[in-house]
C-alpha cells in the first residue's frame, strides 16, 4: 500500500492528518510547505521563522490565508487543534504545540540542535532538512531517539538519503558496494563567500549564503559525511578525490586504484564535478561469472564494477516521505549508524587573532570532509561548531582548524550536545542525568 493510501487510512482513523511543525520557511521551507499540501493526510499546522512573514507566505502560497500569528503558546496549541494553521517567530515554541513531527529546514546547526534536542524530549519525531546539524550531533540525537521511543531522520530529496537508497539497493541484490556519492554541479572554489556569489545567487533567486557553501564545497562535504555515517562507509582521503566524471565513466573512474580508479580502497563514498550532476550514484562490484554475463546481457557493461546512477534528487519535493516513512513505518530514511566522517572547518582566508567566525556559508570558513580517527587524532573543529568561536592566533587561509586556533563558543545548545557525543563515542552510556 502506498504512503497516500495510508496516510488517508489514518486520517480516517484519527480524524486528522499528520501535524508538521516546520522550523524556517525559506526556499527550502516554503517548498516543503507546498509540496506537503498537496499530500492527503498530513499538513503543515505551524511554522517558525525569525521572520513570521516568511511563514504567512509559505502559508499563502500553499492556499492557506486563515493564520494566527502569535507568540502566545496556549493560543498556538488552541489554532493547532482547531485545524488552523500558525506562524510565530520561536522555534522552540513548536515543541510545546500537538503536532506530530518536526522539521527543521532553517540550515543553521544551533537551531537543529535546539529543536531537535528540546522536540525529542517533548516526545516529536524529528525530520531534517539541516544536514548540518547532522554531522555535527546526529549520532547523539539518533540514539536519544531510540532511547525515548522517536524517530530522528534526515530527509529525503538531499543526496545523502537518496544515495543511501541505492547503496541498499546495491547491497540488497548481492553487490559490494565500492563507492557512493554525488555530482557536484558547480566547480569547487574553496574562496567562495556571499560577496563573490551575490550576482548569481539574485539571478537565481537563492541566498549567497546557501550558494556560497555549495561553491565552497561545504555542502557537498557535509553531504558526504552524512552518507558515511548512514551506510558505514568510510572516507578515501581528506576533501575526498573529487574528480571531473561522466556518467558513463563512473563505473571506470570510481574503483581502486590498483584496477585503474581513483580510490585508494573500496567500501568509501566520494564526488565528482561535470554532468553526474545533480544526480547521485553507487559502484558496485560482483566477479561470479554468472553475474558478470547476466549484467553484460542487461546492458549494464563488462564488470565487474557496475553503477548504479539515479539521475536526480528533488528535495523539498520528496522530502514529506520521510514524515510518512517516520509516522507510518516509524523507521528513519537515513540517521548516523557509525560515526566514520567529520566535516574540518578550514581558514577561508587569513585569519586574525581576536576576530570572530562567521560560519557556514560565510567569509571565513569553509568545510573539508576526513575521517572522524583523523579528526580527532588533529584535534580539529567540527565546521558545525564554528560560528561564533574567537580567532586565538593569527591562521593562514588553508588552515584546517583546531582548538588551538579557534576558541568554540561553548554556551551553544549544539557545543554542548556535541561534548555528550564525544563521550558516548568514547564508550560512556546515555544516562537519565544526561537529559
Amino acid at each position: 500500500m502506498s504512503y497516500v493510501d495510508r496516510l488517508r487510512a489514518r486520517e480516517r482513523e484519527r480524524g486528522r492528518p499528520v501535524r508538521i511543525g516546520l522550523v524556517g520557511a525559506g526556499q527550502m521551507g516554503l517548498g516543503f510547505v507546498v509540496q506537503a499540501s498537496r499530500i492527503a493526510g498530513m499538513e503543515v499546522a505551524a511554522i517558525a521563522d525569525i521572520a513570521p512573514e516568511r511563514g504567512k507566505r509559505a502559508f499563502a502560497e500553499a492556499g492557506r490565508g486563515d493564520v494566527v500569528a502569535s507568540e502566545d503558546r496556549a493560543e498556538l496549541a488552541r489554532a493547532v487543534e482547531a485545524g488552523t494553521p500558525v506562524v510565530t517567530a520561536d522555534a522552540t515554541m513548536l515543541t510545546a504545540l500537538p503536532v506530530d513531527v518536526l522539521v527543521d529546514a532553517s540550515g543553521v546547526p544551533e537551531v537543529g540542535a535546539q529543536v531537535a534536542f528540546a522536540g525529542l524530549l517533548a516526545g516529536k519525531d524529528i525530520a531534517m532538512l539541516n544536514v548540518e546539524c547532522d554531522v555535527t550531533v546526529g549520532y547523539l540525537l539518533a540514539r536519544l531517539a531510540e532511547r525515548t521511543g522517536r524517530v530522528y531522520t534526515v530527509c529525503r530529496g538531499d543526496e545523502p538519503v537518496e544515495c543511501k537508497a541505492l547503496v541498499d539497493y546495491v547491497r540488497d541484490i548481492g553487490f559490494e558496494v565500492v563507492c557512493a556519492g554525488k555530482g557536484k554541479n558547480n566547480p569547487l572554489d574553496p574562496s567562495a563567500n556571499p560577496d563573490s556569489v551575490a550576482e548569481q545567487a539574485a539571478a537565481k533567486g537563492m541566498n549567497p549564503h546557501m550558494l556560497a557553501s555549495f561553491v565552497d564545497g561545504s555542502k557537498t562535504m557535509i553531504e558526504m559525511a552524512a552518507l558515511a555515517n548512514g551506510t558505514g562507509l568510510r572516507v578515501p582521503a581528506r576533501g575526498l578525490t573529487g574528480p571531473h566524471c561522466t556518467v558513463e565513466g563512473l563505473a571506470e573512474t570510481f574503483r581502486p586504484a590498483a584496477d585503474g580508479g581513483v580510490l585508494p580502497e573500496a567500501g568509501v563514498v566520494d564526488y565528482c564535478t561535470g554532468p553526474v550532476a545533480p544526480g547521485v550514484f553507487v559502484i558496485g562490484r560482483s566477479d561470479h561469472p554468472a553475474v558478470v554475463g547476466e549484467m553484460a546481457y542487461l546492458g549494464m557493461g563488462k564488470g565487474p564494477y557496475y553503477a548504479f546512477y539515479r539521475p536526480y534528487h528533488l528535495a523539498s519535493v520528496e522530502a514529506p516521505l520521510s514524515v510518512a516513512q517516520t509516522v507510518l513505518d516509524r523507521t528513519p530514511s537515513l540517521a548516523p549508524s557509525a560515526w566514520n566522517a567529520e566535516v574540518l572547518a578550514v581558514a577561508k582566508r587569513d585569519l586574525r587573532e581576536g576576530e570572530t567566525v562567521d560560519g557556514i556559508g560565510g567569509h571565513t570558513v569553509y568545510g573539508v570532509t576526513d575521517s572522524a580517527e583523523n579528526a580527532r587524532a588533529g584535534d580539529h573543529v567540527p565546521l558545525g561548531l564554528a560560528a561564533g568561536a574567537r580567532v586565538r592566533r593569527d591562521v593562514p587561509a588553508g588552515t584546517v582548524l583546531t582548538s588551538a586556533d579557534i576558541a568554540v563558543d561553548e554556551t551553544t545548545t549544539i557545543a554542548t550536545l556535541r561534548r555528550l557525543q564525544d563521550r558516548l563515542l568514547a564508550g560512556e552510556e546515555v544516562t537519565e542525568a544526561w537529559i
